[in-house]
């Protein structure tokens, strides 16, 4: 799989879990809402980090890479939690 099809697949995948627990905040308990901050800071950096991976005219460092893997596997277990705080 090529590395811009696995970001997008994972930024499809991120983005929808997203969407399903903004709707679903206003009955988050106060632990649930600050982790979802938290995420929301993270989100900011993976969206970045994507735009200068996905930039031809830029070299993205194998390091950068890896550090918005991390970031993205990151968030996937904070939406997870949160969404489990949710009843989801």
């Amino acid at each position: 799989m090529n590395l811009k099809k696995e970001f997008d697949e994972l930024t499809d995948k991120l983005n929808q879990q997203r969407d399903e627990i903004q709707l679903q905040l206003h009955l988050a308990s106060m632990e649930a809402k600050e982790e979802w901050q938290e995420a929301e800071t993270s989100w900011g950096k993976f969206v970045d980090s994507l735009d200068v991976i996905s930039d031809d005219t830029k070299e993205a460092s194998a390091e950068l890479i890896q550090a918005t893997k991390v970031i993205g596997d990151e968030l996937k277990e904070a939406y997870q939690r949160i969404s489990e705080r949710l009843g989801k």
